[in-house]
């Protein structure tokens, strides 16, 4: 299945055999909301359905059928399709008709359906928060900029602790930043403040993993080993601590994601997937850069 895509069955009826698949684009093109009326008619004899939006409703769906033309348009209810009219042409006055076999029953039950989607859908409460816009606004700058201010005093403490080490570990920070961003869009996440928090504390594991690392490394050369063999031993021993670390973060964040409701959710999955993306680039990228730079260099003396 595409990213963004899903599976959504037919509402026909069962007794006429499988129904029907479609595959669906997950965000919705033009709300019910927007819907102001739905009739059955008449063209030249035949049974159709006609439609109108508001002004908000036809700009979208003008939008929508001009840029695809000659696709189907599938009308969602209850994650079901209840119809997949074909566009013909840009429909861009706000208004239009869907033709077909239609009997004049199936008209008038087609055109039911659209006005009940368009109605107000019934809303469980799971969680209620009253929170002013300038408070809103200012919770989301302050999330920022704890993002970015940990970001930057996480690459400098690096650099400082272990130089051009710290260096490669800063590297597979922006790897794991990147790969997490790109997880959450397959996923259709929405990044809340909670979220935000998770992938800060994602930061701060992948970096943690190095540090792991590389003060193995320090205690092998104070060992007397030669720096290849310190870089050998340094993420083998380490390797153990760092799976049981992340592996036990990954199990509480996934029980978060699980169990949690509302915010909670978001901060878990975020967590779940970050911690993953660690464990891949703290050990693969950082080890990769590490070999890579030695055998280019080849260093009798190993500062770190």
């Amino acid at each position: 299945m595409p990213p963004g895509d899903e599976l959504l069955p037919s509402a026909e009826d069962p007794n006429k055999g499988a129904p029907r698949e479609y595959v669906v684009q997950k965000r919705v093109m033009v709300s019910g909301e927007t819907l102001v009326d739905a009739q059955p008619s008449f063209r030249d004899g035949l049974p159709v359905v006609t439609f109108k939006f508001d002004s908000i409703g036809a700009k979208r769906f003008g939008d929508a059928t001009r840029d695809n033309v000659n696709k189907p348009f599938a009308i969602v209810l209850d994650n079901k399709v209840i119809s997949a009219p074909n566009i013909r042409e840009p429909i861009l006055g706000g208004s239009g008709e869907i033709s077909g076999n239609f009997t004049t029953q199936s008209a008038q039950d087609l055109a039911l359906l659209l006005r009940a989607g368009a109605l107000p859908a019934p809303l469980t409460v799971l969680e209620e928060r009253t929170v002013g816009a300038d408070l809103g606004a200012d919770s989301i700058a302050a999330g920022k900029l704890a993002s970015v201010v940990g970001l930057v005093l996480i690459v400098i403490a690096m650099v400082l602790l272990y130089g051009l080490f710290g260096l490669f570990a800063n590297v597979a920070l922006v790897f794991n930043a990147i790969l997490l961003i790109g997880c959450l869009s397959i996923f259709s996440a929405t990044l809340t403040l909670p979220g935000i928090a998770g992938i800060v504390l994602t930061l701060g594991m992948a970096v943690d993993a190095n540090v792991l690392v590389y003060e193995r490394i320090r205690e092998e050369l104070r060992s007397g080993r030669s720096p290849v063999t310190a870089i050998d031993y340094g993420y083998a021993e380490a390797m153990r601590t760092i799976i049981d670390s992340h592996v036990t973060m990954i199990i509480s964040s996934v029980l978060l994601f699980v169990f949690g409701t509302g915010t909670i959710k978001g901060f878990g999955l975020t967590l779940s997937i970050g911690i993953a993306i660690s464990l891949f680039t703290a050990v693969m990228v950082t080890r990769m850069i590490t070999v890579l730079w030695f055998r280019r260099t080849r260093p009798k003396v190993l500062v770190i």
